[in-house]
């Protein structure tokens, strides 16, 4: 069984809904093929993003970007209560201008926060908003497409208008592990490189074996899995946003040392071949 899977669909370019029941069942470390928005009006538990800890609390803002495998841990004998979006990372680029980029707000640095937390008294006009768009994409009427739209870039706006003016602060209580938090970001900046466990362990300072305990420990996966899926994602962006390069070159530029395990692990992961993918993507 994999550690993770790819969880939820997007068919449109964004997707806006409540959520007022308890999970029925434990979810499982997962990501999405879409960036996620959180806003939790009601909750008891812990968000698990990349290795780090949230505890949570009502008007707590969770910002998951596309491929980031996390994990809610929701106690269930309490209120859950969420707003959650789904966006396409083409369609924030489709609607950001130059200055004004609406999806700056999932490009974290190695270290900061993926979720926060709104400042008492502050951001009324940032939770109207997203309630406004929560109603009105489940309404009708003219245009109401186009409306939703509208209210939907315009709640990107307020968002990060929020971040910049500091209305949304950090979540002080984060727990992460002080040898594998920095050791992700590495991992992310090194796609290409030599990723083995004894390259990862002498970058952090650790015994092989200690530092492969101690990873699963911190993020719930193994090394391995986890290296692998960071470089069929950075390899399928590449598909994508480099059509003249060919899939041999981009399998050895993420990292895979042999074409054919290149090719098997990511038709296994996502259903299709590099080619089929490419295919795909070129149809939209």
């Amino acid at each position: 069984m994999p550690e993770y899977e790819k969880k939820g669909y997007l068919v449109q370019d964004f997707k806006v809904f409540r959520l007022q029941s308890p999970m029925p069942v434990p979810v499982p470390f997962h990501y999405h093929d879409f960036h996620k928005i959180i806003l939790f009006l009601a909750v008891r538990g812990d968000y698990i993003i990349e290795g780090t800890t949230y505890p949570l609390g009502p008007r707590d803002i969770a910002f998951v970007r596309e491929g980031e495998i996390h994990r809610p841990v929701i106690d269930s004998r309490g209120p859950y209560e969420r707003i959650v979006i789904y966006v396409a990372p083409s369609f924030l680029s489709r609607v950001s201008r130059p200055g004004a980029d609406l999806s700056s707000c999932f490009r974290r640095a190695p270290g900061e926060a993926g979720v926060m937390r709104l400042a008492s008294g502050h951001t009324h006009e940032l939770l109207s908003q997203m309630e406004k768009l929560e109603r009105t994409a489940r309404g009708e009427g003219f245009a109401n497409g186009l409306y939703t739209e509208a209210l939907f870039v315009e709640f990107m706006i307020l968002l990060h208008r929020a971040l910049f003016s500091h209305e949304l602060g950090t979540v002080k209580e984060a727990e992460a592990d002080e040898k594998i938090q920095p050791l992700l970001g590495y991992i992310e900046a090194h796609l290409s490189g030599d990723l083995s466990a004894d390259a990862l362990a002498k970058e952090a300072y650790l015994s092989k074996f200690y530092l492969m305990r101690r990873f699963k420990a911190a993020t719930g996966y193994s090394l391995h899995k986890y290296v692998t899926m960071k470089r069929l994602l950075y390899a399928r962006a590449l598909l994508t946003e480099s059509p003249e390069r060919t899939v041999a070159e981009i399998s050895a530029d993420s990292g895979f040392a042999d074409y054919t395990a290149f090719f098997r692990a990511f038709k296994s992961q996502f259903s299709v071949t590099p080619q089929e993918w490419r295919k795909m993507r070129a149809g939209r």
